[in-house]
């Protein structure tokens, strides 16, 4: 595979509605369309997940944008690649800036499946013609306001609701979501907002059944959550702490997790995804695909990789209307009583739809073989 040209396009898109974790809340979504092209013109199509500023991790953006274009973009169109494992090999020199790799690897992977004729899902291994999902509720402004997008998401199907929990917004409005629907499946997700001096809170969850308690603790943390789950029967699922194989081997061995959700741009690609997951069969930990609040392209990289057998439990991939007025690609990602059909099209298995970017469109970088510098770390 000779890659002759990448373009970076970067997008600001709105969301339909804010959205409110222990964070902060967001409505603008600043995303990254990578688009590696061959000798023949042929289109690869990955996304940058990274957030506008350090808060989820400490990759932002911007940042993102100057690796892809100072490092990973020329290291592609450099050197020649046979399987879009080798990139993962490629940028490992280079330390950290996941999200950035992964945007370039999943270009790499789409324009791989397309060339031999393949879904990207069949390219990765997965076998699935289609996935479960749930969905994920920002915090409201009142309890009453979250009930009723419950209400509206349980009738629509989904197969898991996961509402965003803080301190001083937890037990009591968990409670409040079981008493008005009963057993669905349910989980929290706390976005690091809580510390072990918040245990009698966090065993309190206990009492309402939930799927999973997501990444209660610090961001990279992995004793601390050894040592909360001995103590607690509701299950640990680790999130922003599982940045890396190594990270998962960790957690396992440490029994910091029972699951562990799995984010393509936060653990550098599909190939890295792929090892976790492989490593988390073995050891009997089921696996989920997180939601970063993708456009299409990220949208569908996730639907691929969920299709792998070891992702048991519904992820975030809901469909594209429930966050944008109108997605990139056509055709849509759309969940219909919460499951996501897997398409047979080459690639990601749709088309990204220009005239529909054009409208999110701040400015696109191109990337030539004549931008590539003469640095000895790029063979």
């Amino acid at each position: 595979m000779k890659i002759t040209e990448i373009r970076l396009h970067q997008l600001s898109m709105k969301m339909k509605t804010p959205f409110t974790t222990s964070f902060g809340t967001q409505q603008d979504r600043f995303i990254t369309i990578v688009e590696a092209i061959d000798e023949t013109g042929r289109s690869g199509f990955g996304e940058c997940v990274s957030g506008e500023d350090p808060l989820y991790s400490e990759e932002f953006m911007d940042a993102s944008i100057i690796a892809m274009k100072k490092y990973f973009a020329p290291m592609i169109i450099h050197n020649e690649i046979d399987h879009p494992d080798e990139v993962w090999e490629l940028f490992k020199p280079f330390k950290r800036n996941n999200m950035a790799k992964a945007a370039i690897e999943g270009a790499v992977w789409d324009l791989y499946a397309k060339q031999n004729d393949m879904t990207l899902a069949e390219a990765i291994g997965g076998q699935k013609t289609q996935v479960e999902v749930g969905i994920s509720l920002g915090l409201e402004e009142t309890d009453e306001l979250l009930l009723e997008k419950v209400k509206e998401k349980v009738d629509e199907g989904y197969k898991r609701i996961k509402v965003k929990i803080k301190p001083g917004r937890d037990v009591d409005m968990i409670r409040r979501i079981r008493d008005r629907f009963g057993d669905i499946p349910l989980m929290a997700d706390a976005n690091s907002a809580y510390t072990l001096d918040d245990i009698e809170t966090l065993k309190a969850l206990d009492a309402f059944d939930l799927m999973m308690i997501e990444q209660p603790l610090a961001a990279g943390d992995l004793i601390d959550h050894a040592k909360l789950q001995k103590q607690i029967s509701t299950p640990v699922c680790l999130d922003e702490s599982i940045d890396s194989y190594q990270a998962a081997l960790g957690a396992i061995e440490l029994g910091s997790c029972r699951i562990i959700n799995v984010k393509v741009g936060r653990v550098g690609g599909i190939t890295q995804s792929i090892k976790i997951h492989d490593l988390a069969q073995k050891h009997d930990i089921p696996l989920w695909c997180g939601g970063m609040l993708e456009a299409g392209v990220g949208r569908l990289h996730n639907i691929a990789i969920t299709t792998l057998g070891n992702f048991t439990l519904p992820g975030d991939t809901a469909s594209s209307s429930r966050y944008w007025y109108e997605d990139i690609i056509t055709p849509e990602v759309v969940a219909k009583d919460g499951v996501v059909q897997v398409s047979s099209a080459p690639g990601i298995g749709a088309e990204v739809d220009f005239d529909k970017m054009q409208q999110y469109l701040k400015q696109t970088d191109v990337i030539t073989e004549a931008d590539v510098p003469d640095m000895n770390f790029y063979n």
